[in-house]
């Protein structure tokens, strides 16, 4: 047995533990919680200020980590979709290398489960490992191209075919975002009422986004242009474009909706009557890094919605660590408390991905990581300095 305790220990049920101790086997498994007073000091190893479960990663592409550096900051969405589309495969660095650079990143951070999204094969061989627990979401667009819709299932269903997921792993097929995908894709994607899968989509990252819905305008109307992809048989609704994806996304399934930047507290509440299943995934550094802008997390607050946080890539972000999209996170939007973000990180992303019985948590029978937080000042938790991992 091994014996940990903090100055606090956030289970995540209920309030922080004072003067406890978490005892887990060899393996991490958590075999009960004690009070510290019924154990003989010198037995137990203090962590410093702050004990919690392992983080989530709720929305990561680690297949692009070898794009790092590589397409700049501030540029807005749609440039960076240009270079990432236009410049992955032809970038000279060792794919596979970066892969388990990042992943070693993630691990060294504390972050035990990853919701990724997969266009290739190239993270398939290090998921095998066993590393991280992942669930793998192999993304599906047509560019609204409704006579492509059949080709492209068929291709990626090659892709999806291809992971063999390690035991606790899980995989689904996703679609990309709503302007990037057609109806009957959509329709293809979804066939049959599984209400045990996680779906991941992008959503609402981009003030062109909305406009190519509401009225067929703006910048997005160019891209495709540039690309000569045509619009011919894409209507507009007059609505954002959350309000023409979810009726088209199964409302039983778990539904993480990602990135959010623009979304008005109608769509929130929207996307909520649609279905008691959905998740938010903010990734603050990413936004920054691309759009330069954050999304309204009083709108979210407000709505009782369910957050999470994922980290995106690592060619749109300088590091993947939960703890720095935190800081972040409690640095621009002060009304938020370390508390309601810890959640966002822990158990609710790993309810989010359908893993909240093993991790997200500290119970006895779970095996959820556990991460030593230092802050710069006792106490002060907007300014944590460091996440240890314990397993």
């Amino acid at each position: 047995m091994k014996k940990f305790t903090a100055d606090l220990i956030y289970t995540m049920n209920g309030d922080p533990l004072k003067d406890h101790v978490v005892i887990t086997d060899n393996t991490g498994l958590i075999l009960s919680i004690e009070r510290l007073s019924d154990h003989d000091v010198s037995s137990v190893r203090h962590l410093g200020d702050a004990l919690i479960p392992g983080f989530i990663n709720a929305h990561c592409h680690l297949e692009l980590s070898h794009m790092k550096g590589i397409v700049p900051s501030g540029t807005g969405l749609i440039p960076f979709i240009t270079d990432v589309v236009t410049r992955r495969d032809k970038i000279e660095k060792n794919i596979h290398q970066a892969i388990l650079d990042a992943e070693q990143e993630m691990i060294r951070g504390g972050i035990v489960a990853v919701g990724d999204i997969s266009n290739t094969t190239d993270t398939f061989e290090l998921k095998t490992k066993g590393n991280l627990r992942y669930y793998t979401f192999v993304e599906h667009f047509d560019f609204l191209q409704h006579d492509n819709a059949q080709a492209v299932l068929d291709q990626y269903d090659k892709i999806f075919q291809a992971l063999s997921p390690p035991t606790g792993n899980r995989k689904a097929k996703v679609p990309h975002a709503p302007y990037t995908v057609s109806s009957e894709l959509f329709k293809l994607l979804y066939p049959e009422d599984d209400a045990n899968l996680t779906i991941s989509i992008h959503n609402q990252e981009m003030i062109p986004e909305n406009q190519l819905f509401e009225s067929k305008t703006g910048e997005l109307t160019y891209f495709y242009r540039n690309f000569g992809i045509p619009l011919d048989n894409f209507q507009s609704t007059g609505k954002t474009s959350i309000h023409w994806a979810l009726p088209r996304m199964n409302p039983k399934m778990r539904t993480i909706l990602v990135h959010n930047t623009i979304c008005s507290a109608e769509d929130i509440a929207y996307a909520h009557s649609w279905s008691d299943q959905v998740y938010w995934a903010t990734c603050p550094n990413a936004n920054l890094y691309i759009e330069n802008r954050l999304p309204n997390y009083k709108l979210f607050i407000e709505a009782s919605a369910k957050m999470t946080i994922g980290t995106d890539s690592l060619t749109s972000n300088w590091q993947l660590s939960i703890l720095e999209e935190m800081k972040t996170i409690l640095k621009y939007a002060s009304y938020l408390s370390f508390e309601n973000v810890l959640k966002w990180s822990t158990i609710n992303g790993a309810r989010a991905l359908g893993f909240e019985n093993e991790l997200g948590s500290i119970e006895v029978d779970k095996r959820p990581g556990l991460v030593s937080l230092d802050f710069k000042r006792r106490q002060h938790f907007s300014e944590i300095t460091t996440a240890t991992p314990v397993y």
